[in-house]
């Protein structure tokens, strides 16, 4: 083996894990759905738990300090003011008396003077020294949270007057048990959103991947169609709108190839077809004039059949090229204004002499109407269809070329005495190398692209070519375009006519 093979062999093995590693990468579409349902749902659980355990919390500590201020009023209710001016329990009992444990941890009531004596406490608290009141004697506002050895509890301080006499009054609430309800609706939370998390993933999972079995057999059918098979459609199910969409996108891109395919089928044909028979003319001619002895005239004659076969492949060229181009998008127009009218008139008398051969009369009528386009392709697309009328009209009928406005179209016609169209040739008559004669239309020198070029000049010019005909009657191009300004007040046709 040589060296370029291995490191060849060597770069195509490296660049198989690389090819895979980027397989794992990118993610199946079931699995990205299921992914991001799975994100949604926590992002739900989420603010849900978060909304819940605030909202519990927020109670919880609103029924803390609904149960500070019931105390505060249970000592209101529950201390006198004895003889000496000192606080004491009505009924010589304080109202937690023989209460070892209260539901929440406990109670505790202190009653202070306003020099800051504590003058009375108990309660079923613990751990009951709260420190002194504030200073300057003065109650706060709302409860607050005090920390004590034991754990927090719930502390307010107010001012109140007992038997006409004030003093603060200080009540705390233990927060143990309500601290407890709080983490246990955090684990419950957090447990429950786990359950619907997992829940949630493998139902999304599951959701994506029935979901998606209509889009593999898409897929599958999709692969199964070729080059050579594009006849076939993949099925519209009816299982959902968005899925029938696909399938009828899809069934419209093949209809779409399956035309371009027949048509570059045909395209080839012909052109093998159209190249073949001047070059066939060619060689037999060539041929011919080597088996024989020629005298300097007869040698003309052959080079004058030559040269004339030369000419038409070389229109066949040119015009195959110019579409080539075209359906490439590199052909170029060098748009300039330009008066149809003079353009009709230009080209009738290019090609009068043509039609003076079998005694026709080319009338021309051109009012002035200007577009902004290629003169040189606007020329050459009339003369394909003036020539066209000339070729196929009778002797002694009449062509009339017209160049007017109509609206904000400008329009250029050109009507014949001919033979008219049929209607199974009226679809096809602009498609390349097609033919209504064949024979006949190879005999005239026809190419077959004539009408196909003058169907792309009205159409890059942002126009378009249309046809009446009447069979028997004759028929009339017309090229409508888009006019560049107002149409002139005057009207001035031009009659030219062969002699007779």
């Amino acid at each position: 083996m040589s060296r370029a093979a291995g490191a060849g062999a060597g770069a195509s093995l490296a660049a198989a894990p690389d090819e895979d590693a980027g397989q794992r990468r990118r993610r199946s579409l079931g699995a990205r759905i299921a992914l991001w349902y799975g994100a949604l749902v926590a992002l739900c659980l989420l603010a849900y738990s978060i909304g819940v355990v605030v909202f519990f919390t927020r109670h919880v500590e609103a029924e803390l300090d609904r149960r500070v201020h019931e105390d505060v009023e249970l000592a209101e209710r529950s201390v006198a003011v004895s003889d000496a001016g000192l606080p004491m329990w009505r009924g010589g009992r304080p109202p937690w008396s023989g209460v070892h444990e209260e539901e929440g941890g406990g109670h505790w009531i202190e009653v202070w003077g306003l020099d800051g004596r504590r003058l009375l406490a108990d309660g079923t608290l613990e751990a009951r020294d709260l420190g002194p009141p504030p200073e300057g004697s003065h109650p706060l506002e709302r409860p607050h949270t005090h920390v004590l050895p034991t754990g927090p509890v719930r502390v307010l301080v107010e001012r109140v007057t007992l038997d006409e006499k004030p003093f603060l009054l200080r009540v705390a609430v233990s927060e143990a048990s309500s601290r407890a309800q709080v983490r246990r609706m955090w684990l419950e939370v957090l447990l429950l959103s786990l359950v619907v998390l997992v829940a949630g993933g493998l139902s999304g999972r599951w959701l994506a991947r029935k979901a998606l079995v209509p889009l593999s057999r898409l897929a599958d059918r999709s692969q199964r169609i070729t080059a050579e098979q594009l006849h076939e459609r993949l099925p519209v199910e009816g299982a959902s709108l968005e899925l029938d969409q696909l399938a009828a996108a899809f069934n419209a891109t093949f209809a779409r190839l399956e035309g371009s395919f027949d048509q570059l089928k045909r395209f080839t044909a012909d052109v093998s077809h159209e190249l073949r028979t001047p070059l066939t003319a060619l060689r037999t001619v060539g041929e011919v004039a080597l088996r024989g002895n020629h005298d300097a005239e007869g040698y003309r004659e052959v080079i004058g059949s030559m040269l004339e076969e030369v000419d038409r492949l070389t229109r066949l060229t040119d015009e195959l090229l110019t579409l080539a181009r075209a359906d490439a998008g590199e052909a170029k127009l060098r748009k300039e204004p330009v008066d149809l009218g003079n353009l009709a008139r230009e080209v009738a008398s290019h090609l009068l002499v043509l039609a003076e051969e079998k005694e026709q009369a080319l009338e021309v009528e051109a009012a002035p109407v200007v577009v902004h386009g290629d003169r040189t392709v606007l020329r050459q697309a009339l003369v394909n269809l003036v020539v066209n009328a000339v070729k196929y009209s009778p002797e002694r009928t009449r062509i009339r070329v017209a160049a007017d406005r109509r609206g904000d179209a400008a329009v250029l016609e050109v009507s014949d005495e001919g033979p008219g169209i049929a209607p199974e040739h009226r679809e096809r008559l602009f498609e390349r190398f097609y033919r209504v004669d064949k024979s006949r239309s190879r005999e005239m020198g026809g190419t077959g692209l004539g009408l196909a070029l003058v169907k792309w000049s009205a159409e890059a010019h942002g126009g378009r070519v249309e046809l009446e005909t009447d069979v028997g009657r004759g028929s009339t191009f017309r090229i409508v375009l888009p006019a560049a300004q107002p149409a002139s007040a005057s009207h001035h046709p031009t009659v030219s006519s062969a002699p007779s």
